[in-house]
């Protein structure tokens, strides 16, 4: 379809979305990839702690952004290239929360964005087991060799797009959301003369001042296991409706790095409802025990997983999310 946008990844340093270490982006027009780039750079002083774990999934390592320019230097050559864009993610609550506390950090101001999240359209376009990005271009007949490469992340994020413009039969990004009966979403610019930080960059803030840039962003502390699976509280009623947990019927298996009281404080706040066992009314399962989106093929699954899979063979739409998949959607 004659579509035009430009689609982005971002791959973080450590836990906190303010430190972006890469970025790629592809700009398309009439439906067809017609431009992309790619950055590598340091992140925001203060926040260019490289976590293990991270560097395992993207294989950037502090030596590879040592001669980098900052974010700060980076993002608006970043900025020119998407222009007008309507803004494409996957995850898209991420991506924009990178700019967002990358912005904050790095005390300059952050653009407005009309934007798409494809793991929201995906959801209904789509009838899948996992709606991470290597499902979803499959699905979409799109390319992905090199996962956590951001550049080959955006561009397939660009393919999925295209891919569901094509299914609605619209013209624009605007339009598949028209076709769809949905409110395109949208993000406010950011002014650090007048506006507060977020929630996300104020609570890695406080976690530095107390314990040092290891503490707040170097790991996390043992798994513990989940003896407690706590309250299920209400969802958050002014959450955005954008966000890809938002009216979603969320259930926890295996163990998190987070205790399964807060996973689910988390996921509420973004206007999830949780719940403490998997049910015809279970939307999204979160897999922890270092699950991974693959595994769903070869098997290695939970017994809530397991179940999940027998309810999805029946017809019931259940999306499985691993841990890291659910902790970029909370921050």
């Amino acid at each position: 379809m004659p579509v035009d946008f430009t689609a982005i990844d971002f791959e973080t340093a450590n836990g906190f979305r303010g430190s972006p270490c890469s970025v790629g982006v592809t700009k398309v027009r009439d439906g067809v990839v017609v431009d992309e780039a790619y950055w590598l750079m340091r992140p925001p002083a203060g926040h260019d702690h490289f976590d293990a774990r991270n560097i395992a999934i993207h294989g950037i390592t502090p030596d590879d952004v040592l001669g980098a320019p900052r974010f700060k230097d980076v993002f608006g050559e970043v900025r020119d290239f998407i222009g007008g864009d309507a803004l494409v993610a996957h995850n898209a609550a991420f991506d924009l929360g990178v700019i967002r506390s990358a912005s904050e950090v790095s005390a300059m101001p952050a653009p407005a964005f009309d934007y798409a999240c494809t793991v929201v359209l995906s959801r209904k376009n789509y009838s899948l087991p996992s709606y991470s990005l290597p499902y979803v271009a499959e699905a979409a007949g799109v390319p992905l060799v090199n996962h956590h490469d951001a550049t080959e992340d955006a561009r397939a994020c660009a393919g999925i797009m295209v891919d569901i413009a094509a299914r609605q039969e619209a013209s624009s990004v605007a339009g598949v959301f028209a076709a769809m009966k949905l409110s395109m979403p949208h993000v406010d610019s950011w002014d650090p003369a007048t506006d507060q930080v977020s929630k996300a960059t104020r609570s890695a803030l406080e976690k530095l001042a107390a314990g040092g840039a290891a503490a707040a962003y170097g790991g996390r502390p043992g798994r513990s296991g989940w003896s407690v699976e706590g309250p299920n509280p209400e969802p958050n009623a002014a959450a955005d409706p954008a966000h890809p947990l938002y009216g979603q019927t969320v259930v926890f298996t295996g163990n998190l790095g987070l205790q399964r009281p807060e996973a689910k404080l988390r996921a509420a706040h973004h206007g999830a409802r949780c719940a403490s066992s998997v049910t015809r009314n279970t939307t999204v399962l979160v897999v922890g025990s270092g699950f991974a989106a693959a595994d769903l093929r070869s098997g290695r699954v939970t017994s809530k997983a397991a179940r999940v899979l027998e309810l999805q063979r029946r017809g019931q739409g259940i999306e499985v999310l691993s841990e890291g998949e659910f902790m970029q959607m909370v921050g």
